[in-house]
């Protein structure tokens, strides 16, 4: 069976055919660097993620490419509001992006682009579209001309004649239609600037893509993945331009989106005070456990979020978990007979597990079905268990078990040979942040010897408290 993936373009699911043999070339939006990232955000990542882990675990070379927006009006304006260079603001965030795609066992991008290191790339296209009659300046900004774009919309459905300027469209009397978007910005006041043929100013959003993209991938590249909000306009420009640039050759062969995130059935937004950061969501669930959540519904499925959904997240995965560490103790057993009659029927539920398993994936990355088959999986490993006596046979297909639980876990980005460790480290930290509590309280009832004690008994684990104006902290001896 061949991968088959839902086209946004054709709007419909299409047999994957790479432009080179055995190698995939994937770009995906990441994010703009002005703070840490939202729920919204994260299931775009994990989504990709497992995508290119899938494309990986059946033999593709995969070329990833997952760009950081670090010039933006977001990112200008609230590095006014925090008193802090723009440059420096969108270089910290991206660090903090790594911190939270690091507990979500997001992989690294084989390339990560800056657009602020793309520049000369995109005065490039700009040049040439301005060449082309495609694009034209006015006061040191120059836009698309996008009535020149004889196919603009065939990517969001729109019609060209039928949108008007609204609120994601700037006016802009010097436009000559207002549906043209700036390719460069000139520099205002106090802006970071960079200099180009138009004068001192910065690149325009979607520009920032199309030259990252082609850069390291070159055109025809086989995949283009974001959240189903950039469709129009994010994407939709990016073709325009893309595909002047290119004289009308094909920008991206696929285009995938993700559906959109929703908070108790409402949309989130900071108006209504249901806006979550994963640096939020973590401080209450361990990363696997959001990340599971986020691959249990079918990528292109809208998805509503609540703690209650979490918390069901985190028993299934406990499921799978304790099920791993029962064959880890049923293979520690001695060998007492000679065979085991069920050992040949959990051979083949494992062999079933794993081809209803890439069945799934293969029908355009159903994750959803594709736990279910692990679940199927566990069920056959349970049962099996619970009347096992240890046998050669039976401590093969035991490991075969465990193996393919690591295998497919991994394809999911779950490691659920090791996760049990996870839940242990957020019970370790809940223990010590109640010790911390009790000597707070001694401290405050003047009980020195009672909070002398658990510093020192603490001590001797190994653990130091350092007490700090922001409260008391622990750490671990190195």
């Amino acid at each position: 069976m061949t991968i088959k993936i839902y086209n946004t373009m054709t709007r419909k699911k299409e047999e994957f055919v790479p432009r080179e043999p055995g190698k995939v070339s994937m770009y995906t939006c990441g994010p703009t660097t002005y703070n840490y990232f939202h729920l919204g955000n994260a299931r775009m990542f994990v989504v990709f993620d497992i995508v290119r882990r899938y494309f990986e675990y059946r033999g593709y070379k995969v070329t990833y490419v997952q760009n950081f927006t670090d010039i933006d009006d977001k990112i200008i304006n609230r590095a006014k509001e925090e008193g802090m260079n723009a440059l420096a603001l969108g270089q910290k965030y991206i660090v903090e992006y790594f911190k939270d795609a690091d507990e979500l066992s997001i992989k690294r991008a084989d390339i990560h682009p800056k657009a602020t290191e793309h520049i000369p790339e995109m005065t490039a296209i700009i040049e040439k579209l301005i060449t082309d009659g495609l694009a034209y300046e006015v006061d040191g900004d120059v836009y698309f001309e996008v009535r020149k774009s004889k196919d603009y919309g065939k990517l969001s459905g729109r019609d060209l004649d039928d949108l008007r300027a609204g609120a994601r469209i700037d006016v802009d009397v010097r436009k000559k239609d207002p549906l043209d978007f700036a390719l460069w910005k000139s520099a205002k006041e106090g802006e970071p600037y960079w200099e180009s043929p138009w004068g001192k100013g910065r690149p325009g959003w979607h520009i920032e893509c199309s030259a990252m993209s082609l850069k390291y991938l070159g055109p025809g590249f086989d995949i283009h993945g974001g959240g189903g909000d950039l469709v129009f306009p994010h994407h939709e420009n990016e073709i325009a331009q893309s595909e002047g640039y290119l004289s009308g050759k094909p920008f991206a062969r696929y285009w995938m989106h993700n559906g959109f995130l929703t908070v108790n059935q409402e949309k989130m937004s900071k108006s209504l005070g249901n806006f979550f950061t994963v640096r939020d969501i973590l401080a209450k669930y361990p990363g696997p456990v959001v990340r599971f959540y986020l691959a249990g519904t079918h990528y292109r499925s809208p998805l509503d979020f609540d703690d209650q959904k979490l918390e069901m997240s985190k028993k299934a995965l406990d499921r799978l978990n304790t099920t791993c560490s029962l064959i880890k103790e049923a293979l520690e057993r001695p060998e007492e007979a000679p065979g085991n009659t069920g050992a040949a029927q959990l051979a083949a539920g494992i062999k079933e597990a794993e081809q209803n398993f890439i069945n799934a994936m293969d029908d355009d990355f159903n994750t959803a079905l594709a736990i279910a088959a692990l679940f199927d999986l566990s069920k056959e490993t349970n049962s099996f268990i619970a009347g096992y006596t240890a046998s050669a046979e039976g401590h093969q297909a035991l490991r075969e078990a465990l193996e393919t639980f690591a295998r497919l876990g991994g394809v999911l980005g779950l490691d659920l040979l090791q996760a049990k460790q996870v839940h242990d480290d957020r019970l370790v930290d809940g223990l010590m942040d109640l010790i911390v509590s009790i000597r707070y309280q001694a401290r405050q009832n003047k009980d020195w010897i009672t909070a002398d004690k658990i510093r020192d008994g603490l001590k001797e684990l190994g653990i130091t408290l350092e007490d700090t104006p922001q409260g008391v902290r622990w750490k671990r001896k190195q």
